[in-house]
């Protein structure tokens, strides 16, 4: 697809790489309507692409709210005067190990349930419904082709002291083959982007041993940018046969 044509929605579009993306749709001149919790950071996102081709449109989304999901999709839906894309973006992270003994006092420690349903809850329940709205309104309005991105991480393949974060960034992937199959009869393609380390405000949030040596084992030797995910997220949104795949952009890093 012609980024110029896109109406599309990016969830977790106030900050980070959901802003980049935005910023970026709108210069290309596609109509972009993005959610998140970060009131201050959606206007300021708007205001930012004031001067640009296309338009951005904001509104507060909660992904793991099922009925602000669906109205937040009709909203965008006429906002944007229609509906042909989705970058599945927001995420968070609440990292630990999932059984830690205390090599002080012996006292076990445990991943909170909380912790692992507010990972699960934003990264892949909310990515799931999100999609499941987004490609709803495109049937009911007959509208193709449409395309899919959904936000992965190299992650998924398994990291330390990440049990909630890799299990809903795997689930996603293995989704995208899914989703591929069940939503080509509608001609809309369901693509990934697995980042590896990048600065954004989540990422700047880690514990900063675990982020540096992170950062020493990439190959290329820096910690990527959004810019760096835009161009693989650019590419799935405009090769027309690329479907069902993830790209893994990460440096090299290995997890």
């Amino acid at each position: 697809m012609k980024l110029e044509d896109l109406k599309i929605v990016i969830s977790g579009g106030a900050q980070g790489m959901g802003r980049h993306f935005a910023l970026r749709l709108a210069e290309s001149g596609a109509q972009v309507a993005i959610g998140d919790v970060n009131e201050a950071g959606l206007a300021d996102t708007v205001d930012a692409a004031k001067a640009a081709r296309g338009k951005v449109h904001a509104r507060r989304l909660n992904v793991t709210d099922e009925f602000d999901l669906i109205s937040f999709v009709g909203w965008a839906h006429g906002a944007m005067g229609g509906l042909n894309g989705l970058v599945n973006n927001a995420g968070i992270l609440r990292d630990g190990l999932l059984v830690k003994k205390d090599k002080e006092t012996g006292k076990i420690m445990r991943l909170s349930m909380d912790h692992w349903d507010a990972v699960i809850g934003v990264n892949l329940t909310g990515a799931t419904f999100l999609a499941r709205e987004v490609v709803a309104k495109m049937v009911e309005t007959n509208t193709r082709p449409g395309v899919i991105v959904n936000i992965s991480s190299i992650a998924r393949h398994g990291n330390r002291g990440q049990s909630n974060y890799s299990a809903a960034k795997a689930a996603l992937a293995a989704n995208t083959v899914t989703w591929s199959k069940e939503f080509a009869p509608f001609g809309i393609r369901v693509g990934a982007v697995a980042p590896g380390m990048i600065e954004t405000p989540m990422t700047q949030g880690m514990n900063q041993k675990a982020r540096d040596a992170l950062v020493a084992a990439i190959p290329v030797g820096r910690i990527g940018v959004p810019e760096d995910i835009w161009v693989a997220v650019k590419f799935v949104l405009e090769c027309d046969y690329f479907n069902g795949r993830t790209i893994d952009v990460d440096g090299g890093l290995s997890m």
